[in-house]
């Protein structure tokens, strides 16, 4: 007997409650088939369900139409194979939804069982092959990207330290527009401060502050980016990565052609979140910081700065300030002021989010600088119990 809790899961919906219970009829030997009457109700049961293999989705319903509701599905769903149904198939209407929410396949009411039967299978084959191919790549990249951002803790503790503090709001921000699953976002995050491994660390530090640089850092500065394509541009796979990138440092123009798409989407959210921790670093409260990042509301898209404004204003709520010996600081907290050896070396600077490898090297520096005090900020999110006494 078939375990029915064990079959591929797919989503029908329809605004005609007939027309879903057709769909079910002639798919629930195969599936486990759920069912909405809305884009709305749809996008929820996907939430309930924490994704499903297959949609099929009808084009004409009210509120949000079948491509406005794929489109999001794409966004927060990226793996789940994406059908179309619709009784009338204009030619624009099908073309906005295969070009926006990139449909697996555009069906037509009345659909025959066997032909919808057959639509689904090859759905479901199509879920299994990008599934499978995307962990494959993800445990191949992971180790890539976990040994360059190792080299970049050992080498650079500041750009580094940054990286971590951004890939912490970042995935925030993401997760805000419910974009699970982002890795070429986290990935591109860890490594956009990659490049700096080539600069002293003093120049990485008068760069993260805003400080007068010399033209000969000038110059060696504008080569980071050079590097960081150099070190990356061999790993296979991780063209989407390199691309998101790039486009953070594109023109306007360049930018918003890209559009919402993973690349798109994930430039912006990335320039929106660099421009923000470069201007708290220098000094900058977050209310004045966010203003800024107002300014390039052309650049960014005004609803997607207001997003960010919203999450990054209701966080310091839900933060706590302490004062604690460097000995009781944990993974995860982040140290607010610069952190120097007693011979004036900085070890990290302030907003230098703390990481395990970052308390296994403090030993290095003698038990002496575990009993400075140090504030930090405590996040809302848990903390990892540091291995360190």
């Amino acid at each position: 007997m078939i375990d029915h809790k064990k079959l591929p899961k797919i989503l029908c919906v329809d605004d005609e409650a007939r027309v879903v219970d057709s769909l079910v009829l002639h798919l629930r030997k195969d599936y486990q088939v759920h069912l909405a009457l809305s884009g709305n109700e749809g996008l929820q049961k996907l939430k309930e369900l924490g994704g499903v293999a297959v949609v099929i989705s009808d084009m004409r319903m009210p509120g949000m139409d079948g491509a406005a509701f794929l489109k999001r599905v794409m966004r927060a769903y990226p793996d789940t194979t994406r059908m179309l149904l619709t009784g009338e198939p204009g030619r624009d209407a099908a073309v906005q939804a295969v070009n926006e929410a990139q449909i697996f396949r555009f069906l037509t009411k009345p659909c025959p069982p066997e032909q919808l039967k057959q639509a689904v299978d090859d759905a479901l084959i199509q879920y299994r092959m990008v599934t499978a191919e995307r962990l494959m790549m993800q445990e191949t990249l992971v180790g890539c990207i976990q040994a360059l951002t190792d080299v970049l803790a050992m080498t650079n503790p500041v750009a580094f330290g940054r990286a971590s503090r951004l890939k912490r709001l970042v995935m925030k921000f993401a997760e805000s527009l419910d974009c699970q699953g982002f890795w070429q976002l986290e990935a591109a995050t860890m490594l956009s401060q990659l490049g700096y491994v080539s600069l002293p660390v003093e120049l990485v530090e008068k760069l993260y502050f805003g400080e007068k640089l010399t033209p000969e850092e000038v110059t060696l500065s504008e080569g980071v980016p050079l590097v960081a394509n150099q070190l990356l541009g061999h790993i296979p796979r991780l063209e989407p990565v390199l691309q998101i990138l790039q486009a953070v440092n594109a023109s306007d123009q360049q930018l918003n052609r890209l559009g919402e798409g993973t690349i798109g989407l994930g430039a912006k959210i990335l320039a929106i979140t660099l421009q923000y921790d470069s201007l708290v670093a220098q000094g900058h409260n977050s209310a004045a910081a966010v203003q800024t990042v107002r300014g390039k509301a052309d650049r960014y898209g005004a609803a997607l700065v207001e997003k960010f404004a919203k999450l990054v204003g209701a966080g310091p709520d839900m933060d706590e300030i302490r004062e604690l010996p460097l000995r009781m600081v944990k993974p995860g907290m982040t140290i607010m002021t610069d952190l120097r050896t007693h011979q004036g070396t900085l070890l990290v600077p302030r907003g230098f989010e703390v990481s395990e490898s970052f308390l296994q090297r403090l030993h290095n520096f003698g038990s002496g600088i575990l009993e400075e005090r140090v504030k930090v900020v405590v996040h809302a999110a848990k903390v990892v119990e540091p291995t360190v006494s």
